[in-house]
């Protein structure tokens, strides 16, 4: 054994008069030869190194880098894809066991942790959309471990599950009244800036728990995102959000750096707001399994198209990386396509466009 890796040699037959004897001394000699570096072995090979060795060097070179996403990736590969493949050499991976990864994940039941009294309750299995993203952070992590030399070539094909098509939720003007009158009047206080902003913005939770005073610029109504999914940018903020933040803003303790801080929390800042969403959500007589947190994002970006307004610059307001994605956003409601197409009508016909 070499590196990991099963070293064959012939020395004769038995029937030629080849013994034991002389094969062991072989053995012995091949060994001795090894340690020397003398085995006529492929020059440039790679070490055999185990799926997770991989995972902690591709993860801190990663970091060297200026990689993104570094916490998610870390978070699927220490959760999930570490576990599975463990000691398994990374060019011993193959494209079965790929798939076996994806049907051990896809029949893994999902558990809420503040279930009644307290206990986690169990709300499904693993969806199609979060196994999609364990599989990209392997592919990832196969692409650069090539980059880097670890690797020949990928020792796998990955293929995605197909994810459900359904309709995205999202709120109606009524509905999102409702959800800010719940907010308002709630016990936490932060929870109503939280859901204003998410839906004045489409930003992510991450996001908008991570916003500090000092990204805040009312006079030109935008908020500064240094750690967002597709690299940092600025996120335009409307009239109103950037009237509310300056008051909002006035209100908090001097000297905070948080917009939404909390003494108690490591980083200084709160990272969840769970509890009081749903508690906010049932009080607006809504479905809490229906609107999650990320029906603020997608009640935004449903609105703007909704609106009239052309999918680059949603992409731009929703900072999202192509517009693919933003192009599901399109189907959600008939009546803003039905508009165009009258529009259409009415030039043919020679009428002046209605002012809008």
């Amino acid at each position: 054994m070499v590196d990991g890796q099963r070293i064959h040699r012939a020395i004769g037959r038995e029937s030629d008069g080849t013994t034991r004897t002389q094969a062991e001394e072989f053995i012995e000699k091949a060994r001795q030869d090894a340690k020397a570096g003398r085995l006529n072995l492929p020059k440039g090979r790679k070490l055999a190194l185990s799926f997770r060795e991989v995972a902690e060097k591709y993860l801190a070179k990663l970091g060297q880098e200026g990689g993104k996403d570094i916490p998610m990736k870390r978070y699927r590969l220490e959760q999930h894809l570490v576990p599975f493949f463990g000691d398994t050499p990374l060019s011993k991976i193959a494209t079965f066991d790929v798939e076996r990864y994806k049907k051990q994940r896809s029949a893994e039941p999902v558990k809420r942790p503040n279930g009644p009294g307290g206990k986690p309750t169990y709300v499904g299995t693993t969806k199609p959309a979060t196994i999609n993203r364990e599989l990209a952070a392997l592919s990832h992590l196969l692409n650069k471990a090539v980059e880097w030399g670890w690797l020949d070539h990928r020792p796998a094909t990955i293929k995605r599950l197909k994810e459900h098509s359904g309709r995205i939720t999202y709120l109606t003007v009524d509905q999102i009244e409702r959800l800010l009158k719940a907010a308002e009047g709630d016990q936490n206080r932060q929870i109503y800036p939280f859901i204003r902003i998410g839906l004045e913005t489409s930003m992510r939770k991450s996001e908008i728990l991570g916003i500090r005073r000092e990204h805040i610029d009312t006079e030109r109504m935008v908020i500064y995102i240094p750690k967002a999914k597709a690299g940092a940018r600025e996120q335009p903020i409307t009239k109103g959000l950037a009237d509310y933040l300056e008051s909002y803003v006035a209100t908090l303790q001097k000297g905070t750096q948080w917009l939404f801080s909390s003494v108690a929390a490591v980083e200084g800042r709160t990272v969840n707001l769970d509890k009081p969403f749903r508690r906010c959500v049932v009080a607006a007589g809504l479905d809490v399994k229906q609107v999650v947190r990320h029906t603020l994002r997608h009640t935004a970006i449903t609105h703007l198209v909704q609106a009239g307004v052309d999918l680059p610059t949603v992409k731009r307001i929703s900072g999202h990386k192509n517009l693919s994605m933003v192009e599901r956003y399109s189907h959600q409601n008939g009546a803003h396509i039905q508009g165009a197409m009258d529009k259409l009508e009415d030039r043919y016909k020679g009428k002046e466009p209605k002012a809008s």
